[in-house]
């Protein structure tokens, strides 16, 4: 029999860990070749782990809730073939080592918690039970709290500011906390839960953020403390364009199966730009610029939860019309159903967000650090507008919209943020409506 690690993957750009949030497979349990072994959370987003091997799952590293690093073990399992020679000779005494860590640290949390035959139909990893136990928190309450893990589970940070809600709302609590069952093998599929509310009085209520708000917010407050933020504005007249994509888009939905929306000419039109002038396609780290190469647009999509999260399309200059409207429907369609990796909200230099498609005509959009300029769109709407021709000027109805682009005063200055604005609308307003795609 031959033992194979499965290890952590890359998960993209800068992420170093993953919190693992369930496990699929159990311990006797057979694994197919990509099957999901885990499940992971990184800072934005939900994943799967497939193993890279065949065989039978015989050993757990850590436990749900746990962090695991890029590139650790995690899981042993074994197959029919034989050991290779190169194979470490090492790997049982590492495994036994660390099996007997999660031992002591099972043990040293079992210490910790009164255990009696109090059993709730949730399941919760042995470290939300010892904090539990610590702050006092009975099983009742415990159950009402809302998690931000798959399925509704409650991760150490959802207990932690539960904990800190909780003492702010109401007085210490000095009653003998009820004994918190001990997990079994297999975790149960929790109840889904209402968010938590706890009521001020009779009009306010605190519902408490969910993890990836408080991201966003973190966030936020980042970016607007760390960037000086300037926003300039133009007007375009995108009446050709809007026509363009009128007359082909039930064509295109017919061959394609899919729609074409008007950001992957937004897209387009920024790639063209950001070669114009490169410097916007920069990031500060401390006082150094760092000049990237490539052009990675990232777009602003919304999450079922309606938080909003940005993909990012790659090299999005290498690619023409057509892949870029791929690469945006395939993205979105995965924001919808909460299948975006890692990798793939990782690596953007620059980053569009349309806030038209909320009816709105303009915006001052927040830098998504640690980029330096990101590019609002407004809504489309038919004006009358001014129409300068060789026999003179005249009135028409024209399809007009705002651009709106907030940068890094750091290092973009006026002229390079205004310049690189109104050329991103010279490109949709000069659309070539004789495009094929």
């Amino acid at each position: 029999m031959a033992k194979i690690e499965l290890i952590m993957p890359k998960m993209g750009e800068s992420v170093a860990e993953a919190t693992i949030i369930s496990w699929h497979k159990e311990i006797g349990d057979f694994i197919e070749l990509d099957e999901t072994v885990i499940e992971i959370a990184t800072d934005k987003v939900d994943s799967e782990v497939p193993s890279t091997a065949e065989g039978k799952l015989v050993q757990k590293l850590f436990d749900v809730d746990h962090l695991v690093k890029v590139g650790e073990v995690f899981a042993i399992i074994e197959t029919d073939g034989e050991a290779s020679a190169e194979e470490p000779a090492s790997i049982e005494k590492n495994v036994e080592t660390v099996a007997a860590n999660i031992e002591e640290e099972i043990v040293e949390i079992k210490e910790t918690i009164s255990i009696d035959n109090s059993e709730s139909e949730r399941f919760y990893s042995p470290l939300v039970r010892s904090i539990a136990s610590e702050e006092g928190i009975q099983i009742t309450e415990l159950d009402k709290i809302t998690g931000s893990g798959k399925e509704n589970r409650i991760t150490k940070n959802d207990i932690l500011t539960y904990i800190k809600s909780r003492t702010q709302t109401q007085a210490p609590t000095t009653s003998k906390p009820e004994a918190i069952a001990t997990p079994s093998t297999k975790a149960e599929t929790p109840k889904k839960q209402t968010p938590v509310v706890a009521s001020v009085n009779g009009d306010n209520e605190i519902i408490e953020m969910d993890r990836m708000r408080k991201l966003i917010a973190d966030h936020m407050v980042m970016s607007k403390q760390t960037s000086p933020h300037v926003t300039s504005f133009v007007e375009a007249d995108v009446t050709g364009l809007v026509n363009w994509r009128n007359s082909v888009k039930e064509s295109f939905k017919k061959r394609e199966g899919e729609n074409i929306t008007f950001t992957p000419i937004f897209i387009e039109a920024v790639t063209k730009a950001i070669k114009d002038f490169p410097m916007i396609n920069v990031s500060v780290k401390e006082t150094s610029i760092i000049k990237h190469k490539n052009i990675n647009v990232g777009m602003a999509a919304a999450l079922p939860s309606g938080n909003l999260i940005v993909p990012v399309i790659k090299n999005a200059d290498q690619m023409n019309l057509m892949g870029i409207t791929k690469k945006v429907n395939e993205l979105a369609v995965k924001a919808r159903n909460s299948k975006l990796g890692p990798d793939d909200i990782q690596g953007g230099t620059f980053t569009l967000t349309n806030v038209g498609s909320f009816g709105n005509v303009m915006g001052t959009p927040i830098i998504n650090q640690p980029q330096v300029a990101i590019l609002a769109v407004g809504s489309i709407k038919k004006k009358p507008a001014v129409i300068e021709t060789k026999d003179g000027d005249t009135i028409g109805i024209r399809q007009m919209m705002f651009l709106s682009l907030s940068y890094d005063h750091r290092v973009v200055d006026g002229a390079l943020g205004g310049s690189f604005l109104r050329k991103v609308a010279d490109y949709l307003e000069n659309f070539d409506t004789n495009t094929q795609i």
